[in-house]
């Protein structure tokens, strides 16, 4: 039998990995998308989904791709929580595979496929604002938030409401037909990455916890204790009665 020199636990790093492999997919897929885009054609889409139709489609699809699947095997907390990341990957690979309707010659077809991503990138970022605001801030019923965690929770709020804020400008900038901003980049582009960065921030914090010191155990153990004078007892031969003591454990 072989035996190893330090016991560890592979399940807890594997879903913290899980979690951050979202954060660094959603807080690079701009960066992935445009830098070398503009280094070869010295231009920016109008939009992240703009990239499907151009020779960064392959990144755009997979990038989507990688974190409907990092969602789907993320741990859960609860129900809630599981049909939140299920129904968040199906927005992402609908996001992926119904593309935005091409800026010229736009078939019937295409057209009715752009309005299905646009009811799916709306979704999807509805999600993204319920694990800011709602689902990471989650604390279980026997637990107390640690103060890191309530540190946490402030990144959270804060990741969440760029988000809503992002979708918010971007739907008044294109109501007022605003077409460039700073470097001459469009208003989607730039509110889009917004949002995307914000929850990369989040999913990459989020990817800190669960470990030692994220919460605070409120329910009392119980534990025993053998007093230095039972503990002469036990040496002779005597008998005690064992003293109980409650105590509390950290998660």
């Amino acid at each position: 039998m072989l035996i190893t020199l330090r016991a560890k636990e592979p399940v807890v790093p594997s879903h913290l990995a899980l979690r951050r492999a979202v954060g660094i997919v959603a807080l690079g897929l701009p960066f992935a998308l445009a830098v070398p885009w503009w280094i070869l054609r010295k231009s920016v889409e109008s939009s992240i989904s703009g990239y499907y139709y151009t020779d960064m489609r392959n990144i755009f699809i997979g990038s989507l791709c990688a974190i409907a699947v990092f969602m789907l095997c993320c741990r859960s907390y609860d129900r809630n929580d599981k049909a939140a990341r299920t129904f968040s990957a199906l927005c992402a690979l609908g996001v992926a595979y119904f593309p935005i309707e091409p800026d010229s010659r736009t078939t019937l077809h295409q057209h009715q496929i752009g309005i299905a991503h646009y009811i799916f990138a709306t979704l999807l970022f509805s999600t993204f604002v319920y694990f800011c605001l709602v689902s990471f801030k989650m604390t279980a019923a026997n637990k107390n938030a640690a103060r890191k965690q309530l540190q946490r929770n402030r990144v959270y709020t804060g990741c969440g409401y760029l988000i809503v804020a992002s979708i918010f400008l971007i739907c008044i900038l294109k109501l007022f037909k605003v077409e460039h901003l700073i470097f001459g980049l469009d208003p989607t582009f730039c509110f889009e990455s917004t949002a995307l960065i914000a929850f990369g921030i989040a999913w990459l914090v989020k990817g800190e916890t669960d470990m030692p010191g994220a919460t605070e155990d409120k329910t009392p153990i119980r534990t025993q204790e053998t007093s230095p004078i039972a503990s002469d007892e036990l040496q002779s031969g005597g008998n005690f009665p064992p003293s109980t003591v409650c105590g509390t454990e950290q998660a």
